[in-house]
């Protein structure tokens, strides 16, 4: 496939914003040394921002190189309807009532758990949430996950090695969790419809080996924190903030149900968000800040992704189809930790005559690596945002995530090639 000038342009940029993410500390390191420009550095420091940023580098070279008409025909062509819905999804999800029932249901499963201090709780959350990720999507799990281990765990002084291992289980376990069902997980979402797979295929090829896999990866990562999690005594009810009203929890409930059930349709969806937005300020004494900022942030994230990203099929989809269907899988799962694995599964959607082995190497890699880097699942720079303010300079290592990600990843995929 012959590229053209603005596709070589789009790869560049697309490699320079992979390095631009493990360069994010630097830029914070700069705003700290220098005052005068903090403001741009701080901008540069945050993880979401750069596919944005970056994607707009590609857009002021379409319009100087191809002119008005042409770029604004890419653009209008390119689907956002996945950064809207993370966007109105992770708001909802991140509401207190949501919130409370979320914690209200770990806290019952970690009491009938045999484990002392908060291990139970921590255990619970890196199994059961993710896995909940197939019914609410995972953006929604992810969001829950990532606001239960900030209030219950980040923020009472963890070591930076258990806050790293658990973001890198947290994110392989989202990432396989939502391959319950053919709905959840954004790379299934991309084939599920064109190669027919439906719930009962989801649930005898991913579903109980990815059940396998989240259990494991929790389990080993409470086991090797044990003596740690055990002395953190379990965080307490705050009972500061009012019980919300049951009736209140079961409208945003319905709420987080009804964007769920319209994914699709942006124009619906974006109308039950704004809906539930009116909602919300009503009895605003039953809420915490909404995180649209954070929301906003993951938005312009993965809508920069979408842009950058239209601009790499001339030399990924060669790639992918010169792989046999043994070799796929670990070819899918290195590609996925340096695109997102949407983009991947979507590309293998546009091929024919795929065969079975293919297509199921294909999607179990794209799932496998999910969790490697930020950019390698959808859901992952919604975790990045909740839980980076722990972190040092509060911004999350790529090295570190990556580092942390390898052994959860490992057992993900021996689970979909062995069992």
């Amino acid at each position: 496939m012959t590229a053209t000038p603005i596709q070589f342009i789009g790869a560049a940029l697309f490699a320079i914003a992979i390095l631009h993410t493990f360069a994010t500390k630097f830029f914070e390191k700069l705003a700290h040394a220098g005052p005068r420009h903090a403001g741009l550095w701080h901008l540069l420091g945050e993880i979401e921002v750069v596919f944005g940023f970056w994607a707009m580098i590609l857009m002021v070279a379409m319009f100087a190189l191809l002119g008005s008409a042409p770029a604004i025909e890419y653009i209008e062509s390119r689907n956002f309807t996945e950064p809207m819905f993370v966007f109105a999804i992770m708001v909802i999800a991140g509401t207190r009532p949501i919130l409370q029932a979320a914690s209200a249901l770990v806290r019952l499963i970690a009491r009938a758990l045999p484990m002392p201090g908060s291990a139970a709780a921590y255990f619970t959350v890196l199994s059961v949430v993710p896995l909940l990720g197939s019914f609410i999507t995972e953006p929604a799990a992810m969001t829950l996950a990532a606001l239960i281990l900030r209030d219950q765990f980040f923020i009472r002084g963890l070591s930076t090695r258990l806050m790293y291992a658990t973001l890198g289980v947290l994110f392989v376990n989202i990432s396989i969790g939502g391959t319950l069902t053919p709905f959840a997980a954004p790379p299934v979402l991309m084939v599920a419809g064109p190669w027919g797979w439906d719930i009962h295929f989801m649930l005898s090829q991913f579903g109980w080996k990815a059940a396998i896999a989240v259990g494991v990866n929790a389990l080993g990562a409470t086991l090797l924190f044990y003596r740690e999690l055990a002395a953190l005594a379990p965080a307490p009810r705050d009972e500061s903030t009012p019980r919300v009203p049951l009736i209140l929890t079961l409208v945003h409930i319905l709420f987080l149900c009804g964007v769920v059930v319209f994914a699709h349709h942006p124009a619906i969806f974006m109308g039950l968000f704004l809906f539930f937005l009116g909602v919300a300020h009503a009895y605003i004494r039953h809420q915490d800040r909404l995180i649209l900022k954070e929301g906003l942030l993951v938005a312009f994230f993965l809508a920069g992704l979408v842009v950058l990203g239209g601009q790499q099929q001339w030399w990924l989809q060669p790639l992918l189809m010169s792989m046999s269907s043994d070799a796929v899988f670990i070819g899918a799962t290195a590609l996925t930790a340096v695109t997102d694995n949407a983009a991947l599964t979507y590309l293998g959607s546009l091929v024919e005559g795929l065969s079975d082995d293919f297509k199921y190497a294909l999607v179990a890699g794209a799932v496998t690596g999910g969790g490697l880097t930020i950019i390698a699942n959808a859901p992952n720079p919604a975790g990045v945002s909740i839980l980076k303010g722990s972190f040092s300079d509060e911004a999350v290592n790529p090295l570190g995530l990556l580092a942390a990600a390898i052994a959860p990843t490992l057992v993900a995929g021996l689970a979909f090639r062995l069992l």
